[in-house]
């Protein structure tokens, strides 16, 4: 009991301290000049190469698409757009970890910058924290301005110190930027679900996210752009300058190494040799770009090879963007909570836009128009569903709106099959919560349920890789965001099907009408569905996981995977959870 006791007291004491400094504010009067995307990519080394790409294929329409849906795919495409940006680099993200992943990004970011290239960096402030704060190095880079959106005043340190100091202003901390965007010259860009970081690229060691993004080239990409602006110029975006010194992060840095050096340390102890003097860095990178990188890292043969964006083959398609405004988060601390102002829907600008394919993809856009947020216009186009519905939704929490939605498509004869995460994949067990209270509900009105298994490697194949089968029998976590209706509608974001999304979060997505794409994504959700995962069923009255199939796994009757303590703890704690913080 003593050592709890001394535990007990080194807390008050921590907590003592922290609420002692819990009195920072966040800057008044901060200087914010308004900037804006590339005017116009004509000229540029990638609008020459998307303009000839186009025309060897014949497109009849001006944007085009390309599925990325394993690490390596979605790595190098980042790397190529890296290295071909000859103007401008725009990146938006709800996270940007320190690591060995990151920090080629991160090298190749700067040499962007060096020979000319404007970089901007809007990231959400969550959890820019501890190592994770190095980021924010970047913009003390000559050519390279990063803002901070929404941010929680205080010390980086840790993020336990920074929740403390904003625990007066709860709304501020649940409502965060969930965009992902990476623009060069402002006419090829990714979006989706990936963030930046190991776990998103296959290559950390203990879990990685199975996740999709798409790559979009041409006009497409100026409606993402001009999204992009009004978030960076938006009042709750803050130059990081404003925020953080860089004494602060050198202190940050100095923490980081040191317990770099004990890791070594402890590891060398354990393996009998002498430790070494320092963490073997990645070559060619300087130790502030994040964690030294482990011997299977370095190994990661598609870690140093961007896309060659000469061969890549696009799908030409109409296509709308969705993307909710900035002001669904409130801009001053207190402020009411009101509805948000809009949702942003772009039209498809193609010159084909005549066209039967082009003019139901306006009709889409025109219903989804009528609705607040991203959300909320996905639900409306659910309503357009007329034989199938395929959802990829890793967290996955349905509203009272979601589930009639789904009742009414289920009442029109559509087939509706969902994958989300089981307990033991979930990141976020309790989400799990949100969406285990409404799983009978759902199973009643028809709706088929999957949930990921989590620990084997051959779920991998299934949605291109999540980066387990090459570092070892690690974790798999479902992170993709997708939606496919009728075979004929492909719509990949940031978005999940939960409640957050809908209210907390701000989130942007690509519907692009193609019945080629669709199918493609299709088939990798089948798959997935089939060989990776469990099928939830009623039997009697009873919860049935049925086994993948050719996993050689038995079905069972309790949540797959998951330990007792942890069926019990959220059996226990789940209830006290509302749905719209889950």
């Amino acid at each position: 009991m003593s050592s709890f006791y001394a535990l007990f007291g080194r807390t008050i004491a921590l907590l003592v301290l922290v609420l002692q400094g819990a009195c920072a504010q966040l800057p008044e009067h901060v200087d914010r000049p308004v900037s804006t995307a590339l005017a116009s990519p004509n000229g540029t080394a990638l609008e020459a190469l998307v303009q000839q790409r186009r025309k060897a294929d014949g497109a009849r329409f001006e944007s085009g698409f390309l599925l990325l849906a394993g690490p390596a795919a979605a790595y190098g495409s980042r790397l190529a757009l890296i290295e071909g940006a000859q103007k401008t680099l725009d990146l938006q993200y709800y996270a940007i970890h320190a690591d060995a992943s990151t920090g080629r990004l991160v090298r190749g970011i700067r040499a962007a910058a060096e020979r000319g290239v404007r970089v901007r960096i809007l990231l959400d402030d969550l959890h820019s924290t501890g190592r994770d704060a190095l980021v924010l190095g970047l913009a003390f880079v000559p050519n390279i301005e990063m803002r901070l959106f929404n941010p929680l005043a205080g010390a980086r340190g840790t993020s336990l110190a920074r929740v403390l100091n904003s625990i007066g202003d709860a709304s501020r901390i649940q409502q965060r930027m969930h965009n992902k965007l990476f623009l060069a010259d402002n006419v090829l860009g990714v979006t989706g679900g990936r963030n930046l970081g190991d776990a998103y690229f296959g290559n950390a060691l203990k879990g990685n996210y199975i996740d999709v993004d798409i790559l979009a080239a041409g006009p497409i990409v100026q409606d993402l752009s001009r999204s992009f602006d009004s978030y960076w110029n938006n009042e709750r975006a803050y130059p990081v300058q404003s925020l953080v010194k860089r004494s602060e992060l050198e202190a940050i840095r100095e923490r980081a190494q040191q317990a770099d050096r004990e890791l070594a340390d402890e590891s060398a102890r354990a393996q009998n040799s002498p430790p070494p003097a320092t963490p073997p860095p990645a070559p060619g990178t300087e130790p502030k770009d994040g964690a030294a990188p482990t011997p299977a890292q370095l190994a990661r043969a598609w870690d140093e090879k961007p896309m060659d964006l000469r061969t890549a083959r696009f799908v030409w398609a109409p296509a709308v963007m969705l993307a909710d405004q900035p002001g669904k988060i409130p801009a001053d601390k207190g402020a009411e909570k009101t509805r948000a102002p809009g949702l942003v829907v772009s039209q498809p600008g193609d010159a084909a836009s005549s066209s039967r394919r082009a003019a139901a993809l306006e009709a889409s856009s025109d219903l989804a128009a009528g609705s607040d947020t991203v959300v909320e216009g996905l639900l409306q186009l659910i309503g357009q569903a007329r034989s199938d519905l395929l959802v990829i939704s890793p967290y996955f929490v349905p509203g009272p709106d979601m589930k009639q939605a789904f009742a009414a498509a289920r009442g029109r004869g559509v087939r509706i099959r969902v994958l989300t995460n089981s307990l033991s994949s979930n990141d976020a067990p309790v989400a799990h919560v949100g969406y285990a209270r409404h799983r009978e509900d759902l199973l009643k009105i028809g709706v088929e349920l999957y949930e990921l298994r989590s620990e084997q490697a051959s779920v991998s194949n299934a949605f291109g890789s999540s980066g387990s089968g090459s570092l070892g029998e690690s974790r798999s976590m479902l992170h993709s965001k997708v939606l496919v209706l009728d075979g004929r509608l492909l719509v990949v974001g940031s978005m999940n099907l939960d409640l957050r999304s809908q209210l907390q979060n701000t989130e942007i997505a690509l519907l692009v009408r193609s019945a080629e794409l669709s199918r493609a994504a299709s088939a990798q959700i089948e798959r997935g569905m089939r060989e990776g995962s469990w099928r939830v069923e009623l039997n009697d009255g009873s919860l049935v996981w049925r086994a993948p199939e050719g996993s050689g796994l038995k079905d069972t009757s309790t949540e797959p995977d998951a330990s007792l303590t942890l069926r019990l703890l959220l059996r226990l704690f789940g209830p006290l959870a509302p749905d719209q913080l889950l």
